[in-house]
């Protein structure tokens, strides 16, 4: 997506698709994901971000978001500071397709990932694979 989103808008709106709501016995997870897409993108929090991404949820528009709150957070982990493994995990494990409308942003995150130091085994994991994991060239075929 090379245009700016309009973040005071929720995912729905976004996609120009409303979902009908969850049936009466759906999980807590479905019901939670059907009223993050209600909200204003702007007003998600990096944890409801990950839950959205983690579940493949409007990757086009979340994506470079949560990228952002990442390169943001970035120089606090590098100071010794809190860092959100859950947004970074939810990021890191979207496969190679995901990416391929965003090779910028998949190199931005990169090289974002690649000076981050003193992660959990499990998302380090993660991320060296998705460091590992080949992009497609913009303008170019896959």
């Amino acid at each position: 997506m090379s245009t700016p989103v309009n973040r005071s808008l929720p995912l729905e709106q976004l996609e120009g698709r409303r979902w009908p709501n969850p049936p009466e016995d759906a999980t807590s997870m479905v019901k939670n994901v059907h009223e993050l897409r209600r909200r204003p993108l702007g007003e998600l929090q990096a944890h409801e971000l990950a839950r959205l991404i983690g579940q493949n949820v409007g990757l086009p528009w979340l994506l470079p978001p949560a990228v952002e709150i990442l390169r943001d957070t970035a120089t606090t982990q590098a100071a010794g500071g809190w860092y959100d493994d859950d947004l970074l995990y939810a990021v890191v494990t979207r496969d190679a397709d995901a990416w391929a409308d965003f090779p910028a942003l998949a190199r931005d995150l990169k090289e974002i990932v690649t000076g981050l130091k003193d992660l959990s085994r499990y998302v380090k994991t993660e991320v060296d694979a998705f460091i590992a994991m080949p992009l497609r060239d913009e303008g170019h075929a896959p």
